[in-house]
């Protein structure tokens, strides 16, 4: 990806982080180690800052940007699915946002949770961890700890980060990425039960 050099000074994206070439960065941006942009992302931060934690993913057509008063963080091991927005909003760690969910300005998100697809979070929101949050304006709807699946998830997407560097587009359906799946699940179960 080529940037001004203007906008190169303000990014922090480490070097293991995947980003795809159609992926659009501009602005004040730090990307954690083993994290992953995918194809057509759009990422703006003209008046503040956006930060992604570690092994993190932002799918397909996700668009983030700032708020006017708010920066977009969003932490470790979430997964921002295909067309989320997140607008000036703060996502906790090992959090899954669901396909064209949209999170408003001040909103926080609490670790641990699920916000499922097509739910829209107003502006100032705040839900506390472990929430599944569905619905338009977003409601918990249950509590459950869902670290270990939204880890799982955010692990699948680190691997196939590092495929696609390959130029490896079916990581997914081999027995070495299931071996690995197995044997991950089994250890996350460990340190979080």
């Amino acid at each position: 990806m080529q940037l001004p050099s203007s906008f190169m000074d303000l990014q922090d994206i480490d070097s293991s982080v995947f980003v795809h070439p159609s992926a659009q960065l501009y602005g004040k941006i730090s990307i954690g180690s083993e994290s992953s942009v995918w194809l057509n992302v759009a990422m703006r931060a003209e008046n503040d800052h956006i930060a992604i934690g570690s092994h993190t993913n932002i799918q397909d057509f996700v668009m983030i940007h700032v708020g006017f008063a708010h920066p977009t963080i969003v932490g470790d091991f979430c997964s921002i699915t295909h067309r989320v927005t997140l607008h000036g909003c703060t996502i906790g760690d090992n959090c899954l946002i669901g396909i064209g969910a949209v999170i408003m300005d001040g909103a926080v998100i609490g670790a641990g949770s699920i916000v499922g697809g097509g739910t829209f979070i107003p502006e100032g929101k705040e839900y506390p961890p472990n929430s599944i949050i569905m619905g338009t304006p977003g409601k918990v709807v249950a509590e459950r700890d869902n670290t270990v699946a939204n880890r799982m998830n955010a692990w699948a997407y680190q691997r196939n980060a590092v495929a696609y560097r390959d130029g490896d587009h079916r990581l997914w359906d081999s027995a070495e990425f299931k071996s690995f799946f197995g044997q991950q699940m089994a250890a996350e179960q460990a340190d979080f039960s």
